[in-house]
């Protein structure tokens, strides 16, 4: 079984999104990434995991999703990157890009075996990437191949090169510097490790993962991508009242 969705299943996903986001709400308009997971897994008859295994969502013996929701402009938290001997790894590297690239491939490391992990606990042959991206009233979703039997590895360590950033001033306070993992074929900044602090493994190359789009005008239109595993639509702009909601669920009762 593939981890695709078909384009049935992915306007299923649309229309829960659109349902989800007409409900009244009480503070901003977003979409927890424990919803987006429940959505996957009522979607594709699966299980949503309770765990902090690398996959959210699976079918055991099957296919499973790691599944990312977020705002446009949020930095995205990979996972929290935990380094064993990180103390001594960040002191060393902060003289020695030998040690700076040890420590870097070390984060891509514990990356991809957290990936395989799951690869071999429920037994899966691929796992995809589900991902939501909330653009102001525009919903954008996509999906990817990440990680499979043939090829486990999320990430290729020797792509990169690790610097460590110059301290920034946030208004009386100093934010700890961060290793940045710089393509070396781009030079683009695709990693922030920030192991000073609280471990955040932050992945601002995922933005290159983007589908390329075209965002609907109206709001029953659905854009999907060429290959059919992203799509564009937008949002309702009606909530549905409290009161009718309290009625429906009185009603149901």
């Amino acid at each position: 079984m593939t981890i695709y969705s078909s384009k049935e299943q992915l306007i299923k996903i649309a229309k829960y999104l659109s349902a989800y986001m007409r409900i009244p709400y009480f503070q901003e308009d977003s979409i927890p990434g424990k919803i987006m997971e429940k959505i996957i897994s009522l979607v594709h008859s699966a299980e949503q995991l309770t765990t902090y295994d690398y996959v959210d969502v699976c079918r055991e013996g099957d296919v499973g999703w790691q599944v990312k929701s977020t705002k446009v402009d949020t930095p995205l938290t990979w996972k929290r990157a935990k380094i064993p001997n990180s103390d001594e790894m960040i002191k060393e590297s902060e003289n020695s890009s030998v040690a700076r690239q040890k420590l870097g491939d070390a984060i891509i490391d514990f990356c991809n075996n957290h990936a395989k992990k799951s690869l071999e606990l429920y037994n899966l042959k691929e796992i995809g990437y589900c991902r939501l991206i909330i653009d102001g009233d525009v919903l954008i979703y996509f999906e990817r191949l990440v990680s499979s039997r043939s090829s486990p590895n999320i990430f290729e360590k020797n792509d990169y090169q690790w610097v460590w950033s110059e301290p920034k001033k946030i208004s009386k306070k100093e934010q700890l510097s961060a290793l940045h993992g710089i393509d070396i074929k781009t030079q683009k900044k695709i990693f922030a490790w920030h192991g000073k602090g609280e471990n955040q493994f932050h992945f601002s190359g995922e933005k290159y993962w983007w589908p390329h789009i075209k965002k609907p005008e109206k709001i029953s239109e659905i854009n999907f991508s060429a290959d059919d595993h992203a799509m564009a639509f937008k949002l309702p702009f009606k909530k549905v009242s409290w009161g009718t909601l309290v009625g429906f669920l009185n009603n149901a009762s």
